[in-house]
Formats: C-alpha cells, structure tokens, sequence
C-alpha cells in the first residue's frame, strides 16, 4: 500500500499500511495534521524488465476520505462524561462500524436514542448511573452479546422482556440495582455465560431458569435474600464461579454443589452455614482453587473440605472454629488460609508441610507461644504472616527462616522480645508490633567485618556517585594532585641510574632479534615454509569488537527467518517497512534491505543493501550507510553492505523484488532541523491546588481574573504571573516555578517573567486581556470542581480504530495497597505511556495528543483525527485546544496533569553498576545484591550539596503573616501537677525548660475539589473484611463542607522536662480534643529548640525561653542573661536565657539583662544589649523583647556596645571578661550526621535551625564553622561508624578546599562532653547535655 507525495523531500502522511486501505484513507484526510499531504502522481521506473504497479486501494481512497474517521471506530469508551439532561453527542450516529460502547458513569437518566444506529454493537456497559428502565433501542441491536448495567436504579418493570430474545446475548450484570425477583423471560436467553444479581432483593429463584441457562460459566447472586436454591442448579456442571455470600440459607443443604465438577470460584460467606448444612463430601470438584467460608457458624473445619486438593486460598475467618485436624497436610496447593477471628489455641504441626503457602492470617485467636508450632519456618514461600490480638509472648525463631517473608504483624499481643533473627529478614516491608507494652526489641547483631570495607572514598569517585557533572570531577582530580618538588627530584635521580641499565637492555634485544632473523633465513633456504607463512588473520579481525546494543533499531527475529525486509530511514533511524511496500521507494528517501536465504549446507545468509533515492538528503545517505553496517554486525554476518543508486540498481538488487519495483515522488522529511520563527498561542491559566499545583484554561479576557487565585498569562515570549489580592503566597512561588519552567523547557530561556500584583498591572497586560475591568471579582464558583482527566489509548487494527480509556486508578503500582477513599485523588503516571503507542488525554478545556516516539505514523495521524472529533463529540469552553506533544518534548501543561513528572526524584546513590538488572522492559530497576554482602555502600551526596542560604526577612514575613491569617484562634495550657491548667493569655511565648505546653490552634482550610464522579454513593458490601489480612470493605463517602478547619494540637516539651507530661497529655487533654474535632485533629509533638516553623511563626519572632519552671520563685532573684538569635530565617528566631556570664557576649548579637532589686517599688532594671556588629533589625526585636518579657516595675535601658555601666550591668553579670567580637561561623556553619542505620552508611545534613539535642549519642556528627571541620563521637558510636566517618570528614575538606581554597578547613576530634568553645557557640544556648527523661 502506497501513498503518492509531490515531489522533492517533505513530510509524508501514513506509510503503515497494516490498519487497512479505509482507515488509511479517514486517517489522510484529517484537518488536524495540516502535515499529512496528499499526492497527485506516481512515477513509474523506465528499467525495461520491470513493470509498474498501483494498488487497488489508490483508486478508492478519496472515496473512503470523504466518509470521515467515526466509521472506522470499533469501540470507544466515554465513561466520565457528563450526559446529564438528555445530552449525549450526535458524533455516535456516525459510528456505524461501532462494537463495543462504555457510558460508566455518565449520569444517564434513561438511553439514548443513538443507540439504534449502532447495529454491528456488541457490548454496552451503561454501569453507575441513574437508570431506571433499560427499555428503547436494545431489543434492536440483533448483534448485543453483552449488557453491564450494575449500579443503576433498575426495578423490574424497567427491564424489558424482549432483550432475552436476542440471540447472542451471552454477559448481563445487573447487580447493584433494587430487583426484587429474576427478570421475566430472563430463561429464555439460552445463551448466556456470565449473570450477575447480585446485590439486589431478589427472594426466590424459579426452577425454570436453570433448565435451559446449561451453559452458565460465572453466577453472582450474593446480597440478595434467597433462602434457598433450584434443584435444577445441579444442570450446570459447566459454571466455573458461584458466588452466593450474605443470603439467608439456612435450611439450604446445597446439595447441588457435587455436581457442579467445573466449579473453580466458591463463595458462601456469611450464608449460615453449619456442620449439618453443609455436603458431605465434594470429592468431584477437583478444580476447586477458591473456597468462602467466612462469616458462619462453624466450630470446625468441615470434613468434606479436606478433600479439595487443588484448594489455593481458603477463608474461614469469623467462625467459631477451635482446633484444626492434622488432615489440613492435604492442601498441597494451598496459598493463601485466612483463620482470623476464631477460637483457635493452637496450630498443628501438620501445618509445616503447606509448602506453597504465601499468606497466613490468624488475627484475634487466642494463641500463644506453644500454639505456633516450631517447624513453621519450613513454610519457605510465606509472604504474609499476620497474628495481631493474640496471646503470644514469643514468636518461634524458626519463623524468622522464612526469608520471603514481607509483612510480619504482631501488634496486640504480650510480646517480651523478638528473636535475634528477625534483622536477617532484608525484605520486611512492614513490621507492626504496637501495642505491645513489654517488648524489648533484640539489639542489631555485632559488626563483626574487618576494618577493609571495600569503599572507594576518593573526592572524584564521591563526586561522580552523587551525579557531579564530568567536568566537575575532572577539576576535582586535578585539584586533588599537588606538586610535590622532592618527588620530583627523586624521579628525575631515578630516570638517571636507570640509564645505564635500558643501554643493556637494547643490546639484549638486538642479539635476541637478529638469532631470529637468521634462524628464519636458513629454514627459507631449506624451503619448510610451515612455519614462516602461517595463515596470519586479518587486521580487522583482530580487533576487539564492542559490544553494541541495536536493539532499538532492530527486532530479535531480524534475519532469522527467510525473506526479504527493508527499512526506511527516518530521523536518523531506521523504520521497519510493511511487507505491502516491499519494491516501492520514494525518490527522496533511503532504504535498507536484508535479504535472507538458505545456502547449500542449510545455514543463514545474507545479502544486505542500502538504496538511495534521486532527491535523498544527506543525513539520510549517511544514516542508511552506517545503519547497514550496524544491521550486518547485529547479524554477525560477514557478506559486505552494497549501495544501490536509483536509476542504477544491479541486477541482484532487482531480482530481490522479482523484478517489480517502482519509484513514487516525495518522501519523508529531512532529520535536520531547520530554523523557523516558533508561533505561540497566547493563553490564560488560573493556578489551583495545594501540594502540587495544576493549570485550567480559561477565557482570554479581564473578566476571567479572580482576586482568590493566581494566573498565568503566557503570551510566548512574555509570561505574567499574576497574583489576586487574595491569593497565598505559595501559590504565587509555585506558579513563578513553573513560569520558569517553561522558559527553559519550552522557550529556550527567552522568555521574559514577571510577576504582578493585583492594581499594580502595566497597561500591555491588559491590552492582552482585551482592556481593564471596572473591578475584579470572584467568579469561580465555590463548588468549581476540575474535570477529571480521562486518557485514552488509540488502538489500530485491520481496518478499524478503538480508543479505550485507561483506568489509572487501578494501574498504579503501590508498595502498600491504598485505602480506596485515596484512589479517586491519584494523579496519572508517567509510567503509563507506552513510546510505541499514541494517547488522548481530555481534560475537558484541553484536549492533549501524546506521540510515542516509535508509533506507527498511521496512527499519529489517526490519533489527530480522533482528537479532533472527540474535542467536537462533547461540550466544551471555546477556548478548548487540541495539543500535540511528541515523546521528550511535551508541554509543561501537559506535564503536570501526572505524578512527580518533573519533580526531583528520589535517587539512591549508593548503588554501583553491578547492581542494576537491565531486564527487558525494566531497564534500570535496582535489584538487591544478595551474593555480595561484603561490599559496603556509601551515601556522601550530602557533603557535595552547597549549604542552605538563608531565607530573606521580608520573605519570612510573608511567610508568617499568611501562617497567621489562616489562625483561627488559639489556646494554651501549662502541665501544673498532674493536669494541664489554662495558660493566660500574657503569657503566651513564654517557655520554661521544665515544663510542657500545649497549645490548639484552629485553621481555617480550603476544601481540595473531588472529582465529582466519585462521589457517588457506594453500595454497601456484606460481611466483614480479613482486617489486617488484606481485604477492604468499602465506606460511604461523605460530601465534604464547602469551607473547613483544621485543629492542629502542638505539644511543647521543655529539655529538662519528663516526660509524664507527654504520657498525661494522651490521656487527657488528648481524648478530648478527639471527641470534640473527630476526625479533624492533629498532634504535632515538639521539643525545646525543635519547634516546628509554623508554630513558631504565631508568636511574631517573641519566642522566649526560661530556664526552670514556670512558677518557681527562685527565677527573680538572680540576674538573668537572655541571648536573641536568629537561624536561618527571622522565623526560626528565639531568645533563650543562658548562663549569666560576660564571657557569652558576642558583638554581633544582642542580649537582655535583668539585674533584680530587693525594693518593693522598682523590681530592678533590664539592659537591653546592642553588639556594635549587630543587626539594626535584630536590635529594634530585643528592645520590643525587652518591652513584651517586663511591666513598668521594672527599669528598661538599651545600651550599645562599649556604654555598660559599672554599678549594675558589670556586677550583675558577674564582671567584665573577654568574649567573641565576631559571629563569621553563623554563615559558615552545617551540622552533618554520620550513620549507617539505613543499612549502608550515609551522610545527611541538618536543617540551618540545628541545636545541641539534635547531637545523637550513638552516631557520628560532623560540625563545619568556616575554619574547622569537628567530628563529634557519641558515646554509643560503633567502630565501623568512626572510621568511616573519619574518611567521610577527608573527603569533604578536599571538597571545600576545591570550591573555597580562600577558607581552608582543620580537622579537630571531639568527644562528647569535652567540646572547645568554638564548637559550643555554634549553637544557640549551649548547656549540658540532657539525660534520657524519667
């Protein structure tokens, strides 16, 4: 199949011909691939031994053109749209060729009439909507097989009876609907395999209905209210699966079930089954794989399951089963046995032999150590192990030898200790041992290595594993290599006295070359030439040949099978061409062909060609020349390439096509690139969202702006990021982002970004926006809710089209599997796409194309087309855009409509080469590296990262006020005794280190927008589920407040206070917060100098911190020294009274002093001390400090530097010494901590708001102040950790003498307890370090 191109190189339309003549032709004439150029001519070639061939198809393509692409569609799915109202698009009359059809979800009141136009429909799934009747156009489909209709609102009256007429209908689901009885004449379709009841009020079963449906394989009638079941079940020994759960039973005694000896699928939970109820044996179904017991009355295991030896999951939870029979050794199959929530006491040994077991559930039994029998650790497939609300004290150590284990729960229990072992189980990903009040958990095994540690702590090998550029890592290299003279001379000494000794060495080799030369002319002149004319091999062949990958070029069944393939090139890469096209060549393209043959001895050979077109450009001739040759070393083969000219080509070349081969004008364009002025389309876009912002268009006018949002005007090379007198701060930040990312995404960097500020607009912004409004007002609604996004993936096939919707909800992979209510917020991955496809993802105001780089054009094509119809097919604004976007090139909009796209990604560093697995479609996934424990990894990326800078006041302030104005109110309470009093409102930002606080806060919160098809009502499943064994039941969603709070409980706790404060907190003033806001509260707990940045802020930078309790009487009779320090960020601000020694002062700082009186009038007087190098703005805090921390009773001062008075400032701070006249360290200093609990040893830094507490005892933390680098050893510090640390430390002082050599650093050991003053005043309030609290 061809397609005739003017001539000369250009882009050409669709040369996969595998869709068929008719889609070929609908795809061609698409409106939306203004690229796709039709042909007029087609050239024939004058070599007298060929003839000209024109398919059939070239004389019915504009026939099939004007006809359009909808009849070439065979399934479409529209779920998700809104059709409420009667709408439903025109455009599906026009898809005659139409099989299968999805309306989920549509909100359909009744069906459409356009459904009559639909003869050759197949399959309908009208499931959750509003229907009440299935009666109109059904019964006049004649080729209907199958009919989904589940969650409706059908009745009886609503199902017409003439549907069972049809002949084909084979699937009907019309569960979840309010039926009372079976449809009438529903016996008639005798051809149905697949019904589904369940979930209605249907009562009785008529004994008609199984006489003539024989052929039933799947049979869903749970939820309903049946009481027992036709005799006449037993005629269907084809059904497969029977699911009959939460019916009434009783007096069932299913004694049809023998018969049904296809049976693989039985469910009867909650069914009130019995010992007595039950068949006596079931010894036919042998392909029974799932059996539901759960929910009933049995008190054990019923004899007849015993003989079900294909049994693979078994559930008998929420009986009153009491012991097991050591026959359960007869599931050899089994894999999954729920036992939860039984009366069991114990397991039988013969549990051991289950070998295939991967999950075993005993969840609220009553088992104790002896119940778990000893041997459980043969059970070497086991996955899942969950006991939780049990009596165990012990688990055996047996158990911790099942190495496959994943999840192992145990909360609920008497726990005392785990065996040793279980940190030998690398691949727990949960372990869950809460409520466990006595459990000590056993210590690590000891380190027992050698001190080699098998890791390269080079500067350039650091630098590289934490993706340093190579450049970087060279400049490290050469750095790191400082000459040294005396080597130098010591080289230069040795290249001298090794002179003499290379003299005899020539000498030596001359007489051992000239021996041979004489040697070989004597065996010369005796003519034994065996040895001097070995058959000496080619240079080439010589050659080591490495070891390339052509995998993306060609297939593995390439040259394997006998025949003839070509490849066209385009893009610089070779494109496999459709057997239809074999012989036929465009004259500005390039070609390759292989054919493959047979020879006398019956092995493979080849003869590979490259054929090049009159009007081809030059990078195709190059990359067909060198594509040839990678074919033929792919191949091994060792025959050479051959070039074939047009007009030229030999006669092999000819006989490869039988001598048929034509030449057709055009071709495809040409690889490179050419220079054009980029045309932009001006949009508006209103920013939305919290966490991860998204994009809606909006109208291109004033009056789409609204003060409570931010928008985004990008007008090509301008962007506007323009911020709502309204909007958050964060919001703006996150837009600015995301400006800047498309300018260096999609603009070169050209671009130009400003931001606005609402009244504050240039005039050429609202020239953009078509003129200024009198006034901006709200205009989104408040119950706005963004369409959700619905991607489609294009299928082709012989003749036909189909666009199905991908479910992403139920494609994401997940380590934990995710509570349904978090589903419908999942966001799209990028995962999803596959290059060798094209998709179409709706999002209602845009409609994106999305072009796999190696797709079929035929389908590019199509998939334009299809946009085109489907942005038409559905109500939409009018600033809707179709958008194409080519695989590496797409758009920023279009990226951020999926998950952590273009977010920094989580990169585990430590991995080497060996580590990862390049298997077939996981290409880069890490694997554990088990064989090789002795290697050691290494995490420094850290000490490569430049440090934090620090964050801007008016940046903070922003930051503070928009924190503030989301407070609603605040209340505080102090720990007096053993209960929390009120805390009056004077004293609000006053801590003492003895005590706790807390303090509620209520926010106020916008409501994030669901997606409003989930918010349906969900129908309500039966029977409990396995808990914690996995199974979920799902809940009612209830509809959200359009404005809500949030109560957040912030928990203070000073650094010499215990911790009964915390204990009395939980349960206390915990419960009750809990009972008031249920489902609304949040416990954030905190310690001295830990705060979190949020709390922090509420107290306006007035965060004062006392030593001692809060009422002790003892704090006002002593002078008192408070020290004001910002970290970071003017919100990390606190001022902390310190020890009341002059030594202290630092002249970049400022200090409060209270010296106290004895009088009864003046308490005493307050200095408030200015540094000479303090900050004005720092200055100006501690005086209004000043002013906050003491009344009128007390005299104020504020004193400079150099001006202290003798009398009191001198004598109460205990006189004049020496102290620190500079503070250079605040803007050198980084806190690192060293430790290998992950696993590997790895560096991680902490946060510029670092204090003394966050020195762990039991790792290794490194303390950089601009002049030395400290590594602190803890008390409890293994040996492996020093010396790794120690290297770590080396490592980063090469790193900082190769970025700074201005400030080199020294390396200093400190052991806790013995720090030098230049390490404590690193960190605000030094004192002694805190003892674990009581």
């Amino acid at each position: 199949m061809l397609r005739r191109i003017p001539a000369g190189p250009g882009p050409r339309g669709l040369e996969d011909a595998s869709a068929g003549p008719a889609v070929l032709a609908a795809a061609g004439s698409s409106a939306a691939a203004p690229q796709r150029t039709l042909a007029t001519g087609c050239v024939n070639v004058t070599h007298p031994a060929r003839r000209n061939s024109q398919p059939h198809w070239l004389q019915l393509r504009g026939v099939m053109a004007a006809t359009g692409v909808l009849p070439f569609i065979r399934g479409v799915d529209l779920s998700g749209n809104d059709f409420k109202g009667g709408y439903f698009p025109d455009h599906v009359k026009s898809m005659t060729s139409l099989r299968w059809l999805k309306l989920n979800r549509t909100g359909l009141c009744y069906l459409p009439e356009e459904l009559s136009s639909l003869q050759k429909l197949e399959h309908l799934s009208v499931s959750h909507n509003n229907l009440t009747t299935l009666h109109g156009e059904l019964s006049g489909l004649p080729c209907l097989r199958a009919i989904v209709a589940r969650a409706n609102s059908l009745k009886n009256s609503g199902v017409p009876d003439d549907i069972f007429q049809l002949d084909d209908l084979s699937v009907l689901d019309l569960s979840y609907n309010q039926l009372m009885e079976c449809p009438r004449e529903l016996e008639n379709a005798k051809n149905m395999l697949v019904l589904n009841l369940g979930h209605n009020s249907i009562d009785n079963i008529p004994n008609q209905l199984f006489i003539n449906l024989t052929d039933l394989l799947y049979l869903d009638l749970s939820e309903n209210k049946l009481e027992s079941l036709p005799p006449q079940m037993r005629r269907l020994v084809h059904l497969q699966t029977l699911i009959l759960n939460n019916n009434p039973l009783l007096h069932a005694q299913l004694r049809q079930l023998p018969a049904m000896t296809a049976l693989q699928t039985l469910h009867l939970r909650n069914t009130q089954r019995t010992q007595s109820n039950l068949p006596t044996s079931l010894e036919g179904l042998s392909n029974l794989a799932d059996m539901d017991l759960a929910g009933n009355e049995l008190s054990r295991v019923p004899e007849c399951l015993y003989t079900l030896s294909s049994l693979r999951r078994l559930n008998l939870s929420s009986n009153q089963i009491s012991e097991l029979s050591l026959c359960i050794d007869q599931w050899t199959q089994l894999e999954t046995l729920n036992l939860s929530r039984n009366q069991l006491t114990s397991l039988p040994s013969a549990i051991c032999k289950l070998t295939k077991l991967k999950k075993l559930y005993l969840n609220s039994n009553k088992l104790d150590f002896d119940g778990i029998p000893s041997g459980i650790g043969k059970l070497t497939s086991l996955e899942e192990f969950m006991a939780a609300n049990n009596n165990l004290e012990l688990i055996p150590e047996s158990l911790c030898r099942c190495t496959k284990l994943k999840k192992l729960v145990l909360n609920k229990n008497r726990l005392v200790t785990l065996p040793e072992a279980v940190h030998f189980l690398t691949d727990v990903e949960i372990l869950d041992v809460r409520e466990n009040p006595n459990l000590v958990m056993p210590p690590k095994p000891v380190d027992k290595t050698s001190e080699w540690y098998n890791i390269d702590f080079s500067l350039q090998n650091q630098l590289r594993l934490a993706g340093a550029s190579p450049a970087t890592v060279a400049a490290a290299a050469a750095g790191s290599s400082t000459k040294d003279p005396t080597a130098r001379k010591m080289r230069l000494r040795r290249r001298k006295d090794s002179a003499a000794q290379d003299d005899q060495a020539k000498q030596v080799l001359k007489g051992m070359s000239d021996v041979a030369q004489e040697k070989n002319k004597k065996l010369e002149e005796n003519g034994d030439m065996k040895y001097t004319d070995p058959k000496t091999r080619r240079w080439d062949q010589s050659l080591e040949k490495p070891q390339l990958n052509y995998s993306e070029f060609f297939t593995e069944d390439v040259g394997h099978i006998p025949g003839v393939s070509v490849w066209q090139i385009e893009n610089f890469v070779p494109t496999l061409v459709d057997e239809a096209f074999n012989g036929k060549f465009y004259e500005a393209d390039c070609y390759i062909v292989l054919k493959t043959f047979l020879d006398d001895s019956g092995s493979l050979t080849w003869e590979i060609y490259y054929w090049i077109g009159h009007e081809a450009t030059l990078d195709k001739k190059a990359s067909a020349a060198i594509h040839a040759v990678n074919l033929r070393n792919y191949l091994g083969a060792q025959c050479r390439t051959i070039r074939e000219e047009m007009g030229d080509e030999s006669e092999e070349f000819i006989q490869v096509f039988d001598h048929e081969i034509s030449y057709i004008e055009g071709g495809s364009a040409s690889g490179f690139y050419t220079v054009e002025d980029a045309q932009y389309i001006t949009r508006l876009y209103r920013v939305y969202g919290k966490k991860n912002i998204k994009l809606e268009p909006v109208t291109l006018k004033a009056a789409s702006l609204d003060p409570r949002f931010v928008f985004l005007l990008d007008n090509g090379l301008e962007i506007s990021v323009w911020r709502g007198s309204q909007a958050t701060l964060s919001s703006t930040t996150k837009a600015r982002l995301f400006a800047e990312k498309i300018n260096k995404n999609e603009r070169k960097g050209k671009a130009e970004i400003t931001l606005l500020s609402q009244s504050q607009e240039p005039p050429e912004f609202w020239e953009v926006l078509g003129g200024q409004p009198e006034e901006i007002k709200a205009n989104v609604p408040d119950d706005f809710q963004p369409a959700k996004p619905k991607l489609y993936k294009v299928g082709l096939g012989l003749g036909y089209l189909e666009l199905p919707q991908i479910n992403y909800k139920l494609s994401v992979e997940h380590q934990k599997r995710p509570k349904v209510d978090l589903l419908p917020e999942m966001r799209l991955l990028q995962s999803l796409l596959d290059t060798k496809a094209v998709y179409i993802l709706d999002c209602w105001s845009d409609v994106f194309i999305w072009v796999g780089r190696k797709s079929p054009r035929l389908v590019r094509a199509a998939a334009l087309k299809l946009g085109q119809e489907l942005c038409s097919m559905l109500h939409r604004p009018k600033h809707a855009m179709v958008i194409r976007n080519l695989e590496g090139t797409e758009c920023q909009v279009f990226k951020s409509r999926f998950k952590n796209w273009d977010d920094v990604l989580k990169v585990d560093y430590t991995r080497n080469a060996e580590s990862v697995l390049q298997a077939k479609g996981l290409a880069g996934k890490v694997k554990k590296d088990a064989e090789k424990k002795d290697q050691m990894k290494a995490d420094l990326t850290a000490l490569f990262l430049p440090r934090q800078p620090p964050m801007a006041l008016t940046e903070a302030e922003q930051l503070m006020e928009e924190w503030n104005e989301d407070l609603d109110g605040m209340e505080g309470f102090v720990l007096e005794g053993k209960k929390f009093a009120r805390l009056p409102e004077e004293e609000f930002g006053h801590f003492h280190t003895q005590d706790c606080y807390v303090f509620l806060c209520r926010y106020w919160v916008p409501v994030e927008y669901e997606d409003e098809a989930e918010k349906k009502k969900k129908k309500k499943s039966g029977g409990k589920g396995d808990g914690e064994g996995g199974e979920e039941d799902e809940e009612e969603e209830e509809k959200q407040p359009e404005e809500d709070f949030q109560c957040i409980v912030y928990f203070w706790q000073g650094r010499e206070a215990s911790n009964m404060g915390w204990l009395t907190f939980t349960f206390s003033l915990q419960k009750k917060f809990e009972s008031l806001f249920p489902g609304k509260l949040e416990v954030v707990r905190m310690t001295q100098q830990q705060e979190n940045p949020k709390f922090l802020s509420h107290f306006k930078r007035k965060f004062i911190i006392h030593k001692g309790k809060r009422k002790s009487k003892d704090n006002n009779l002593q002078p008192s020294l408070y020290h004001v320090r910002t970290n970071g960020s003017a919100l990390c601000t606190r001022c902390i009274q310190i020890n009341t020694d002059s030594c202290l002062l630092n002249s970049e700082f400022c200090f409060i002093l209270k010296v106290p009186f004895e009088s009864t009038d003046n308490q005493g007087i307050v200095y408030t001390w200015v540094g000479r190098a303090a900050d004005p703005e720092e200055a100006k805090l501690a005086e209004e400090i000043m002013n906050h921390m003491f009344d009128d009773s007390y005299s104020k001062q504020v004193i400079n530097e150099g001006e202290e008075p003798e009398n009191f400032f001198w004598v109460g701070i205990g006189g004049q010494k020496g102290y620190d006249e500079d503070a250079d360290y605040m803007k050198y200093s980084r806190l690192f901590r060293c430790s290998n609990e992950k696993g590997y040893f790895s560096v991680s830094e902490k946060c510029s708001d670092f204090c003394q507490d966050d020195l762990a005892d039991d790792d290794i933390m490194l303390l950089d102040n601009g002049r030395e680098v400290y590594m602190w050893v803890g008390t409890q510090t293994s040996q492996v950790e020093i010396k790794l640390s120690l290297k770590a430390c080396q490592v980063y002082i090469q790193h900082t003498r190769s970025k700074a050599a201005e400030h080199p650093r020294k390396l200093r050991l400190v052991r806790k307890g013995n720090e030098p003053h230049p390490f404590t005043r690193c960190f605000h309030a030094w004192g002694v370090f805190r003892k674990p609290p009581a």
